[in-house]
């Protein structure tokens, strides 16, 4: 960690190790985009997507914005970039009837400002400076999952030889038992990079709690949809009835009619069998909702998530100890053993896999897998004050729910334990599923 900037931490990466992350992220946003047909790159108008060619854009724009000239002080590399792709000030709606240049020109922007980002690199750059590379990273990291999704939203075939198949690993049923005691909920600077609204950690009491060791599976939320849970008024919040009559749904928007008894889904262009041990995937904080009251349960607070992944009991186990742990298995970064992250594998895997990921609590896939809706409401924390990048948090706050953890197409470097994801509760287009507690 960078303390140089004690408002803007970052992780201490090397200016080297940077260059390696910028390429990174761009050969993913290539392998997502470069099979695509020009028709492919607009698709449809749907307030759910971007113009998969206007978000290329945007994401060459955000770092060449950010890194060269805000931080470095370049003169715009193309004259008309901010009309076209700072989504601050560019209407949603209209960027399918933007004058983009063809799909050569976008590609050629990018790369041209990821040379440039490069070169001044190799020419060092100050820490507290390295701030607004590792935030363009990391934007460039959201679009990319983004466009994971997008590419399920829109039925265009799965990616060429990006991700392995997902493996079996059964069930993991039952509840952890998380003592209560004082919790400082959000980031500190010794965290590195985070974004504004996970500032500053505070304290907050939490009464000890049960939450499900893993998210709810694909079999447990079929006997949801089998026993009429969602014709039953009862089980919904009156926005989320509204939601499903809007939506017509009668079950997570890509499951299928069963068939010989077995549900299946539209995963891309194809049609599979449902595996009944993986986590219910692509259902709104609706639909979590609903589930909940039909089961007896509730969905956690993101205080409670975030105590059940990275809390520690005292000896004895009578109250939560006042440290965290970086990571809900220990202080090693993530990799292959600890969870479903950075495309490892093609789709949620099942909820038993990964038991070296493990919290204190014993919760499996705290990280990873699939983004976990909360109970809570995306707000700012006490003091809040907005980054350099200020719509990224504040314009949302009061409208979206809180989501905790990753999924499999989240890099490592988002899927912290303290970062807070955040949409409105009727989307049912992200990676998202959720794990529960008793009342």
């Amino acid at each position: 960690m960078n303390s140089a900037e004690p408002n803007r931490p970052t992780t201490g990466a090397s200016a080297a190790e940077l260059a390696n992350e910028l390429r990174e992220a761009r050969s993913r946003t290539r392998g997502l985009t470069d099979d695509l047909s020009s028709e492919q790159l607009m698709g449809p108008m749907l307030p759910i997507v971007n113009p998969v060619l206007w978000e290329i854009g945007h994401v060459g724009w955000f770092h060449e914005y950010w890194t060269l000239r805000h931080l470095h002080g370049a003169a715009p590399m193309l004259e008309r970039a901010d009309a076209l792709w700072n989504s601050s000030t560019v209407a949603h709606d209209t960027r399918w009837d933007l004058d983009l240049p063809d799909r050569d020109g976008i590609f050629a922007f990018l790369s041209q400002v990821l040379e440039r980002q490069i070169e001044r690199l190799g020419r060092g750059v100050e820490a507290p400076g390295r701030y607004f590379y590792e935030l363009a990273i990391r934007h460039e990291d959201m679009h990319v999952e983004a466009l994971a999704y997008t590419r399920q939203t829109l039925r265009y075939p799965a990616p060429a030889n990006f991700a392995a198949s997902a493996p079996r690993a059964g069930a993991w049923p039952g509840d952890a038992d998380v003592p209560g005691g004082r919790w400082r909920l959000g980031s500190t600077a010794a965290d590195g990079f985070v974004f504004d609204n996970e500032k500053w950690a505070h304290a907050v009491e939490l009464q000890a709690f049960r939450i499900a060791k893993a998210p709810v599976t694909n079999a447990e939320f079929a006997a949801f949809v089998e026993a009429g849970g969602y014709r039953a008024r009862e089980f919904w919040t009156k926005p989320g009835w509204a939601w499903r009559e809007r939506a017509r749904a009668e079950r997570p928007v890509y499951w299928l009619p069963r068939r010989d008894g077995q549900w299946m889904w539209r995963r891309h262009t194809e049609t599979e069998e449902l595996a009944p041990d993986a986590p219910v995937v692509f259902v709104s904080w609706h639909e979590a909702q609903a589930w909940c009251r039909w089961a007896g349960r509730r969905l956690p607070t993101e205080a409670e998530w975030e105590a059940a992944a990275i809390g520690e009991p005292v000896a004895g186990g009578t109250r939560l100890a006042d440290g965290k742990r970086r990571w809900p298995w220990g202080e090693a970064p993530p990799d292959h053993r600890h969870a479903n992250l950075d495309f490892a594998f093609a789709a949620p895997v099942d909820v038993a896999a990964f038991p070296a990921g493990d919290s204190a609590f014993g919760c499996r896939q705290m990280l990873g897998n699939v983004w976990e809706w909360t109970a809570s409401d995306f707000l700012p924390f006490p003091g809040f004050s907005a980054d350099p990048y200020e719509d990224y948090s504040q314009p949302w706050f009061g409208t979206r729910k809180v989501l905790r953890g990753g999924s499999w197409a989240t890099s490592a470097r988002l899927a912290r334990p303290s970062y807070r994801n955040f949409f409105t509760p009727e989307r049912n287009d992200v990676i998202a599923g959720f794990r529960t507690c008793a009342p």
